[in-house]
């Protein structure tokens, strides 16, 4: 039970998470994986890794309340837990304070936060960073770092002889390299399921942290500790009837929270998933629409194509259907979209 931090942005954590996940389930752990803040894209990755939905742990459009009683939910029902951090550990919502950031996260959860480091292009500094890190919050604790980007065995030497008085443990250390590249456009890396090489990437993953990181130190850091919790009472939805709604999920539209998800089927939703990619009309015997968000801009040419789906959608809206669209679903409700390279695609037209 950990977060995996890093100083700022672009310095691997994401990699670093990935290959943990990847390692702990090639061992057949169970995992269960956090994101902090607002994000689609590296939950998705996550989740195909783990087999279990990631969960957002964000105080901005939630509460400190909402993420404790989140976390505490689902870190207990497996045997190791981590959090992936946003940004630099102290990056938030504020220049002022740490509001929404890793550091907020690991204060209010009370966890041990591992620092990502990275390592090129510096030697003896990185214990200046380190250093600074450490100190700049007395109430975080520190656990251990996992250095990223080492050139070289002597360059190693270098980055542990700076590091050894401060005693901060060394976690893992993951080398230079260019066999693992997960592919990134506009709004950061392709959604995992648009990337047909995912489950080899997946297995050099877990090449990467097997090889990288010091197992006997890390383990103990990302067990769970049983915790006795109140869990939420659930509403009873037997005698309700059953609201069917229709979401929209492909590889077009896929960012949703799962925790959205669960709470309108807490409230007695029966969801039901459709494709604007694939099928010809919606769902049968629908009360509402979800259009959530994705990248419909990439996918335009063969949206525009399925007019059947388009019109089923035009239909529904007309006829009063409740209807949430957000990001990529609101686009797509729109008369038309234009890509990249200025192509112009008709679209739901509502």
């Amino acid at each position: 039970m950990a977060i995996i931090a890093g100083e700022r942005s672009g310095v691997g954590k994401t990699t670093v998470t990935l290959a943990l996940l990847a390692a702990l389930r090639r061992r057949n752990l169970t995992v269960q994986s956090f994101k902090v803040g607002p994000d689609y894209i590296d939950p998705m990755f996550h989740s195909q890794i783990t087999g279990r939905a990631c969960r957002n742990l964000d105080v901005i459009l939630t509460s400190e309340d909402y993420v404790q009683n989140c976390y505490a939910k689902h870190s207990q029902t497996c045997e190791y837990a981590l959090i992936e951090g946003v940004m630099g550990l102290f990056d938030g919502a504020r220049g002022k304070d740490d509001l929404g950031s890793s550091a907020h996260i690991a204060k209010l959860l009370n966890l041990p936060v591992i620092l990502v480091l990275n390592c090129a292009s510096t030697s003896r500094s990185i214990a200046a960073i380190a250093h600074g890190y450490r100190t700049f919050d007395p109430q975080l604790n520190l656990s251990g770092l996992i250095l990223n980007k080492v050139g070289s065995d002597r360059h190693l030497e270098l980055l542990t002889q700076a590091l050894e008085p401060l005693g901060i443990p060394i976690l893992g250390v993951l080398r230079r390299q260019d066999q693992i590249v997960i592919p990134d456009r506009h709004l950061g890396l392709i959604p995992a399921n648009e990337l047909s090489e995912l489950n080899q990437i997946i297995e050099n993953l877990a090449d990467l942290g097997e090889a990288g990181f010091d197992w006997q130190k890390l383990l103990p850091l990302l067990k769970v500790v049983p915790r006795k919790i109140e869990l939420e009472k659930e509403i009873e939805t037997s005698n309700l009837n059953k609201v069917r709604i229709a979401i929209a999920y492909d590889r077009a539209f896929n960012f949703y929270y799962q925790d959205n998800l669960d709470i309108l089927e807490n409230l007695g939703a029966e969801l039901v998933y459709f494709s604007p990619l694939r099928d010809a009309a919606l769902p049968e015997n629908i009360q509402g629409i979800y259009l959530g968000g994705g990248f419909p801009e990439v996918f335009a040419e063969q949206l525009s194509a399925n007019l059947p789906i388009q019109s089923s959608i035009r239909a529904a809206i007309e006829q009063d259907t409740p209807t949430y669209a957000e990001c990529g679903g609101l686009m797509y409700l729109c008369e038309k979209i234009v890509d990249f390279q200025q192509n112009t695609y008709g679209m739901v037209g509502v």
